[in-house]
């Protein structure tokens, strides 16, 4: 299954995709512990904190990074005991469901100051839709745990917070006419991804271009191309394949993918027309 990279593989256990963190279940069963004690359902205390239930149950099993607000308000709804406070700033961020070779280069993306992809396989992750990310992850070989899936789907969805999160980072996205038009479940969910990618890339720091389909042959024909920009202005990139993933630092070969991406960016449609192709196959569902 393409894109493991980014969460959709299941591995040897400790080799190279990770448990949900420690961290991360230790804390949600103190949230747990401290509920209870407090004689409160989940229901009551999504209402104290204004979270929903399915978040209070998502912290609580170790699913989700619990942010700022969850922390004071589950203190005050708990009785300012300082446990959750102290607990916090120990919780590690991000690791959750990524696969090994993969972790180096999403700390990169954390941090840089522009990043483009282009993927021919499927919506890159930073795009997708709960439904589109769960039906890749639930059509992994080999079948991966209850558990596990949603490990790999709270890690998709921490990674995509960084649209929205750092709106002065440049995201660039090149992706393949086709790769919106293949299938999966029903037709509403096919209606829930375009409008999510839409909505997504309608933002000012976000760019998407479609290569269509009767487009020419290209020079990203080898496949999936990752660039990134540090803060330092170091140019990085990476390239992943079925069971592996590898970081690019040679300047040249950098530079070479570069040439490569920003000559096809010019075959491309513009985002104008990308966004009026999307609608339009919107409305063929």
């Amino acid at each position: 299954m393409a894109n493991v990279g980014e969460g959709a593989g299941a591995f040897s256990e400790g080799e190279r995709e990770p448990h949900p963190l420690d961290s991360l279940r230790t804390f949600g069963a103190v949230v747990q512990a401290l509920r209870e004690h407090a004689g409160l359902s989940r229901v009551e205390f999504g209402e104290r904190v204004r979270f929903s239930k399915h978040t209070v149950e998502s912290v609580e099993l170790g699913r989700r990074m619990p942010d700022e607000l969850f922390v004071e308000r589950g203190e005050e709804a708990t009785g300012n005991t300082g446990a959750l406070r102290r607990a916090a700033p120990y919780l590690s961020r991000g690791e959750v469901g990524l696969a090994a070779w993969f972790r180096e280069w999403a700390r990169l993306e954390r941090t840089a100051v522009s990043l483009c992809t282009y993927e021919c396989r499927l919506v890159p992750g930073l795009l997708q839709s709960e439904a589109y990310a769960r039906a890749v992850f639930e059509g992994t070989i080999p079948v991966v745990t209850d558990e596990r899936l949603e490990a790999l789907l709270a890690a998709r969805a921490e990674r995509q917070r960084m649209l929205v999160e750092r709106p002065t980072t440049l995201f660039s996205f090149i992706v393949e006419e086709h790769v919106f038009r293949r299938r999966f479940g029903d037709a509403e969910a096919m209606w829930g991804m375009l409008d999510h990618v839409l909505e997504l890339t309608s933002r000012r720091n976000v760019t998407l271009q479609v290569v269509p389909l009767d487009s020419a042959l290209h020079a990203c024909l080898d496949g999936p191309v990752r660039l990134l920009e540090t803060p330092e202005r170091r140019r990085v990139g990476y390239a992943e394949g079925q069971q592996s993933g590898r970081l690019i630092s040679d300047a040249n070969e950098v530079s070479l993918l570069h040439q490569r991406y920003d000559t096809l960016r010019s075959q491309a449609l513009n985002p104008q027309e990308t966004r009026a192709l999307l609608e339009r196959l919107r409305g063929e569902r």
